[in-house]
Parts: structure tokens; sequence; C-alpha cells
């Protein structure tokens, strides 16, 4: 089989990280999570002090941009990747309600786009990874062999979301995390800079309905049929 790339795009809490990581394990590919990466430069300014009650401070943002290093490794007991930021673990914290409900506007910002693309770009050079975020298929790697856009509805979205972080113990509220989800999907539809959407050789899975196996076994086959033409 060729080594392929592997973009998967869709909305919010629709499972995709879990699915590619999942993918990429199964098949020995690499896997790297632009939406962590947002995440992670969103954290930054969380903690940095640059959201301010007019919004984000962009001009500092964009001086320390070429600052904030994000990288991913591998969790020896887990075999899953996890985020670090200038050099610290930052998994859970870039996962938490905070940053959800403040990646969006940064993820919008044209240089902030710009800097990651071109950071995801150059990891994906070599072929063989799996990388899923909101612009993977249509701006990131346009080219790619296989391309799959993720859907589900926004209540059961919501739904997975208060169940995980429930489970990790974090406090949540259902009515809080659906009106998030719904924001998320329309800024991230909007935006002026690549904007969420399917492209046009992608495809569409709706995964409301479907069991983590099911998913594992649809993907694979995509996987599969796509590496061999």
């Amino acid at each position: 089989m060729k080594k392929i790339t592997i973009a998967i795009d869709g909305y919010s809490s629709c499972g995709k990280s879990t699915m590619a990581k999942d993918l990429a394990r199964e098949i020995g590919y690499i896997y790297i999570d632009s939406g962590a990466m947002y995440r992670a430069v969103t954290l930054y300014c969380l903690e940095n002090g640059l959201f301010t009650p007019e919004g984000i401070d962009t001009n500092r943002l964009e001086a320390e941009l070429p600052n904030i290093r994000i990288s991913f490794q591998l969790n020896p007991s887990t075999l899953r990747p996890m985020t670090y930021l200038n050099g610290e673990n930052v998994e859970d914290r870039i996962r938490s309600m905070e940053v959800s409900s403040h990646v969006s506007p940064v993820a919008a910002l044209p240089f902030v786009r710009e800097a990651l693309v071109k950071q995801q770009q150059e990891m994906g050079k070599a072929k063989g990874i799996v990388m899923d975020g909101r612009d993977i298929g249509t701006v990131v790697f346009p080219d790619a062999e296989l391309k799959i856009f993720v859907t589900a509805s926004a209540e059961i979205r919501a739904q997975r979301r208060y169940d995980e972080l429930k489970a990790k113990g974090q406090e949540a509220s259902f009515e809080e995390i659906l009106r998030n989800v719904k924001e998320r999907d329309y800024i991230d539809q909007n935006r002026p800079v690549s904007p969420l959407r399917q492209a046009e050789d992608a495809i569409l899975l709706d995964n409301s309905h479907l069991t983590i196996e099911e998913q594992k076994q649809w993907l694979k086959e995509r996987f599969e049929e796509a590496a061999k033409e």
C-alpha cells in the first residue's frame, strides 16, 4: 500500500480526534491534532493576559507568536500523542471549558491560521499522516488522498462533551456546553479565513448513532480503498 495523507474535518465534539488517533495507531501513521494547536495558542493567551475586555490583544499575540512552540509527544502508557506548549504537557488544560469557549476567535485570526497552517504543512510533507481539524481537506492538504467530513447533531455532540468532562471529574453544565457547541459552529462556518466546510471530494460521515467500533471499521475500510488506488 502506498503512503497517503488523511484529512478529517468536521464540527466540534464529533469525535474526530479519537477517530484519527485510533486510525493512525492502527495503520502506523503519524497523528497531528490541528485543533490542539489552536487550543494551545488559546491557553497561552488566557494564561498570559492576552484576552482583554475589548477582545484579544492581537498586536501582542502576533508579536509573541514566534515564541509559542507547540509539539506532540507519545504517552508511553497509552501510546496517544500529548500536546506540549513550550515544553510543558498541557493536554488536559487545553480541553477545559474555558479554552473551549475562547478558541474560536483565536483560530479565526488570519495571522494565527497562517502560522499554524505552515507548521502543519511542514509536518505532512513526508505523507503517512492523519490530521484532523476544520480546514485540513480544504486549506492545509487540499490534495489529500482521503478526506472525511464528520458531523453529528449539536445535542449529541454536547452530550459527548458533557460526559467527557464529567469522566475527568470536571464540573460541567449541559446547557452551557450546548450553547458553546452552537456558538462554535456559527463562528467556524462564518469566519472570513478558512471557514469550516466540506471539501467537494470529502466523504461525509454522520456518526450521531454509530458506536466507536462501527466508526473505526468504517474509517479503516475507507483508508484501505484510498491507499490501494
